[in-house]
């Protein structure tokens, strides 16, 4: 919080405030700081960046973001506040940082063991999850443009993961809340550690696997010169990427740059799901003929695991209204797309 105590101590003498916008000008150009946590060469920040240009062009170059990269303005975790608060505009993190202030914001950050297709979440989120999370963000002075989605994450390993069954005392990293607690119900030790700290861990023996990114991204950090087996394609989770606004803000644009930003998030959503299916396939060929193992998890394990996924989000729902609400929103969808019974 020191960063953000300063921040917001000299404000007015930053770089970062925006042009002020009012009802009656609503259409006035209006520029606009975003910070990600992603670096600009990853894939979700490229999709960032784009997102930005897209923005300035179908609105006609009257909103003009600015995206910054790899956290350089506060700490991610500070982000979602700093935009509340008008130090920044917008907060292009995820849920997944802020469930200390709702439990319910676990539900858009990451529904772990729910969904197995980028295209399945999106379409909750189209067939009313949007207007549910932002009663919910809202509350915090923010509002919820839109999300996108990359492709399941893979669990890295130095031991076999076939099945339910080899999770069986398998130690290995993860973030804590929900992915901890699942795991811990079907045998496994999820260890919480930061991930530089995941290499020297499993060459050690000390954790067996980690749960980092994508398959590609995973290979891309190295994993697979120590881990050589991977859960792919995977199922296990599958993060939010979520792009926000100050409300405030929000309320100044008209309903045409309301529409620019909708419709440039809806533009890249696509093309990261393109791009990360192509990204995993290539890299599981390459690895495949590097000796790596792939485990294509049985449709019955996969369902095992999503029982007892369903256990933890059952438990999750009771600690808020909104979290209650957030759960059965996702359940009926799951319900009504054939994948929960």
């Amino acid at each position: 919080m020191k960063k953000l105590t300063k921040i917001l101590a000299t404000l007015t003498a930053t770089s970062f405030m925006a042009l002020s916008a009012t009802h009656a000008f609503a259409d006035e150009t209006m520029q606009l700081q975003f910070q990600t946590h992603h670096a600009a060469t990853s894939l979700q920040g490229k999709a960032l960046l784009r997102f930005a240009e897209l923005a300035k062009e179908y609105s006609n170059n009257t909103i003009q973001i600015e995206m910054h990269t790899s956290s350089s303005v506060v700490n991610a975790s500070e982000a979602f506040e700093a935009a509340s608060m008008g130090i920044i505009d917008g907060d292009a993190t995820g849920a997944g940082y802020i469930t200390g202030k709702n439990p319910a914001f676990q539900f858009y950050g990451d529904i772990m063991g729910g969904y197995s297709k980028p295209e399945q979440l999106l379409g909750w989120y189209a067939d009313g999850g949007l207007k549910l999370a932002n009663t919910l963000y809202e509350k915090y002075n923010m509002h919820l443009i839109g999300v996108f989605v990359a492709t399941p994450e893979a669990l890295s390993s130095t031991t076999p993961l076939k099945g339910i069954a080899d999770l069986k005392g398998w130690k290995f990293r993860s973030p804590p809340g929900m992915e901890s607690e699942i795991f811990e119900k079907l045998g496994a030790g999820p260890v919480v550690m930061p991930f530089g700290e995941v290499f020297t861990a499993m060459s050690a023996g000390t954790v067996s696997g980690a749960d980092a990114s994508t398959l590609a991204v995973n290979k891309g950090l190295g994993l697979y010169d120590i881990a050589k087996y991977a859960t792919y394609p995977g199922f296990h989770s599958m993060p939010i990427e979520h792009i926000t606004v100050n409300l405030d803000k929000w309320k100044a644009m008209s309903d045409a740059q309301h529409a620019a930003l909708e419709k440039a998030i809806a533009t890249i959503d696509p093309e990261v799901i393109k791009e990360s299916t192509e990204a995993d396939q290539k890299a599981a060929a390459e690895l495949t003929k590097q000796g790596i193992v792939l485990e294509d998890w049985s449709t019955e394990d996969r369902k095992k695991f999503r029982e007892a996924a369903r256990k933890v989000w059952a438990e999750w729902a009771t600690r808020s209204p909104e979290a209650k609400e957030a759960y059965d929103s996702h359940v009926a969808y799951m319900k009504k797309i054939g994948i929960l019974d």
